[in-house]
């Protein structure tokens, strides 16, 4: 007997959806049924292209439109990389339409976006996930198990992220995440979504009792009505005392690491987002010491490195994968799991105090709930 499978439409031809084309093809439990773009033509040459590269065993259809997309009986579910800035009137749609829903981040402009998306889901009885890939690698669940152990890191005083990469005045010019109709939070949205999610992660989801947050540099295109962050520094305090920052920049090379210090050790990790190419995930634990003897001095290092059996690239075994596996598994059982939706609205709530604070010169805010 065959696995059955999640009947997946992709609602837009994004650059990321020819990455998770593969991912969902690799997944064994869900196929692409069919692309939606603005036109038939712009939707067949993303389905060529893909074929080309991963090519799936089955017929592909194009749909001209993404209302044609989310009329279709045979699709249970979407995934939607479309712009920020007009993709909540597409996951409403797409919930009110009975399909389970995929989005990409930031999933808002503001958390009533995000609210907005939720409610839809909840009142069609589908699932709503955000595609934070990470965060099913099996890394994650290795790392857990070291910040709880009691021994390796102790007790957590200190998180500190970064995600970047530096991209030239053509894609400032041209890329829609320097836009502010199509991706209002510029960096903040692309690249900060990832290193808050992953200090909410640390702290167990509890919220930060306030934020502050700046645009260091922002860019405000002829096509634009706002600025645009281009890089932003953020800080997360929280009620145990736990403080954290991240660092987003569309204008430093690519760095996208993670570091958790405590009492006892840290934790470091150099490649959260998307895992250097190669058959294994990797963090490291430190606990170095210092001895002193009379007049001899020496720091000790003590560095123990953690490896996960886990490909890069869309393996079978690699995290954008099991994202969508893990996904189709919920849809497939009839099943919706609530804390995709929950840490998906934590993380913009997180993300629109910053955005406030930098708005105030980097003044304490609080977290709306």
């Amino acid at each position: 007997m065959s696995q059955q499978k999640c009947r997946w439409g992709i609602l837009s031809t994004a650059g990321i959806a020819m990455k998770n084309w593969h991912s969902i093809a690799a997944s064994g439990n869900g196929q692409v049924v069919a692309v939606a773009s603005r036109s038939a033509e712009k939707a067949s040459q993303f389905i060529e292209a893909c074929q080309a590269s991963v090519p799936v065993g089955h017929t592909v259809e194009a749909e001209s439109s993404y209302e044609a997309l989310l009329s279709r009986p045979d699709i249970d579910a979407v995934y939607v990389p479309l712009p920020t800035g007009i993709r909540t009137e597409w996951v409403v749609k797409a919930a009110e339409a009975g399909k389970h829903v995929m989005v990409e981040k930031p999933c808002g402009v503001s958390s009533d976006d995000v609210r907005q998306m939720i409610a839809a889901c909840d009142q069609a009885g589908v699932q709503f996930m955000d595609g934070v890939m990470f965060m099913h690698s099996t890394r994650m669940e290795a790392m857990r198990r070291v910040l709880d152990d009691d021994c390796s890191v102790g007790t957590i005083r200190r998180i500190a992220s970064q995600f970047s990469f530096c991209a030239d005045e053509d894609w400032v010019s041209s890329n829609i995440r320097a836009s502010s109709q199509l991706e209002p939070a510029g960096c903040l949205g692309d690249l900060g979504w990832y290193t808050i999610r992953i200090i909410l992660w640390a702290m167990k989801y509890e919220m930060p009792v306030e934020v502050r947050g700046r645009i260091l540099h922002g860019v405000r295109r002829p096509d634009s009505d706002a600025v645009v962050p281009m890089e932003f520094q953020g800080e997360l305090h929280f009620s145990n005392g736990v403080s954290a920052t991240f660092f987003n920049s569309f204008r430093a090379n690519h760095q996208q690491w993670f570091h958790v210090s405590g009492t006892k050790g840290y934790l470091s990790c150099q490649d959260f987002v998307l895992p250097y190419l190669g058959n294994e995930v990797c963090f490291e634990v430190g606990q170095h010491n210092f001895a002193a003897d009379g007049c001899i001095f020496n720091m000790e290092k003590s560095l123990r490195p953690h490896q996960q059996y886990e490909y890069s690239n869309n393996h079978e075994t690699a995290q954008e994968t099991r994202l969508f596996r893990q996904f189709a598994e919920l849809v497939n059982s009839g099943q919706r799991d609530p804390f995709w939706p929950e840490v998906a609205l934590k993380t913009q709530l997180v993300l629109d105090a910053a955005l406030e604070s930098a708005t105030q010169d980097g003044a304490a805010v609080s977290v709306r709930q």
